[in-house]
């Protein structure tokens, strides 16, 4: 029997009336009328969701309790004070209860030569007299020593710079009806931004009591779209007025506090605030401690900073 070879790789039909078909190498075999000659087997798409969903091995995490570090959260502004330090030391992660005070320590700020303590008015809160603020381009460092080792140490400073001011001449705010479920309240600040690369941060008061009162609504921000010019209406509050806390009426006062922080203190409330916000995606590293700019493993940052404020009434609707 004869047959001839094309070359696509096809055995055409014999002399003898036989047909035969030899496929060509990259040609699929078909299978029924327009279906493929292949089927998908589930079987290995199943293996593979076993296998992700299998892993369930319980693990243990030790997260060393006894382990313990000093925090310090402390600032010190331009403005006549009295200015706070606190001092409390870390607890065990699943303990939930309040973070025990560090009391009986010896606290100062050491400017210019100058050494000015600290007395502790309440368990962990170390406070200046009044009549003293900070004065721009003075470096302060700050000086604890503990009354018993706190991580094999018993003795702590941090040091910052406090940078010249900028003055905020005045907020103006907006009603967003159609933002947030029931509108929105947006403040926008004015200011000169000096020359020199610098941080912002913007605090919001209603009626002289602080609204953005946790580290979480704090609105940091770098000068980088300044540009060293007059900033005309910035976005430095946005209030939602579903939340009752930021609800805004007709004659309400709302203030505005911006302090010109460093950059090492405005990446410690950066990164804090990450640390409470989570990690996303799932597979990210484990939280950590922010680093700060207390010496010997402590934990916290001790901060100074000029301060100015501007003030707008709700107008009536």
């Amino acid at each position: 029997m004869e047959s001839k070879r094309s070359t696509t790789g096809e055995i055409h039909e014999s002399t003898e009336g036989g047909r035969f078909r030899m496929d060509h190498p990259g040609r699929k075999k078909p299978g029924r009328e327009g279906v493929p000659g292949y089927i998908m087997c589930p079987g290995g798409l199943i293996a593979l969701l076993l296998l992700f969903f299998a892993c369930t091995e319980r693990i243990e995490i030790d997260t060393e309790p006894e382990f313990v570090r000093l925090v310090v959260d402390g600032a010190l502004t331009t403005e006549a004070g009295p200015h706070q330090v606190r001092l409390s030391l870390t607890g065990d992660y699943f303990g939930g209860r309040p973070a025990p005070p560090v009391t009986g320590a010896e606290v100062s700020l050491l400017t210019a030569g100058r050494l000015l303590p600290l007395e502790e008015t309440s368990p962990g809160v170390y406070t200046t007299a009044s009549g003293l603020p900070g004065i721009p381009g003075e470096n302060y460092t700050l000086r604890v020593k503990t009354a018993s080792p706190v991580g094999g140490y018993s003795e702590f400073d941090a040091s910052e710079a406090l940078l010249s001011p900028v003055l905020l001449d005045s907020i103006q705010l907006g009603f967003y009806p159609d933002y947030s479920e029931e509108g929105m309240w947006e403040a926008r600040g004015y200011f000169r931004d000096p020359p020199d690369a610098g941080w912002y941060r913007f605090l919001a008061y209603r009626n002289n009591v602080l609204i953005t009162d946790t580290l979480t609504e704090w609105y940091v921000t770098d000068d980088l779209l300044f540009g060293g010019k007059y900033v005309n209406g910035w976005r430095v509050a946005f209030l939602q007025q579903h939340r009752p806390d930021e609800t805004l009426s007709p004659g309400d006062t709302l203030t505005i506090r911006m302090d010109r922080i460093s950059r090492e203190y405005a990446d410690f409330i950066l990164g804090a605030q990450a640390e409470m916000r989570g990690s996303w995606p799932l597979f990210t590293g484990p939280p950590a401690n922010v680093k700060g700019n207390v010496s010997n493993g402590a934990i916290g940052f001790f901060a100074a900073y000029p301060v100015s404020w501007a003030s707008a009434v709700v107008p009536s609707e």
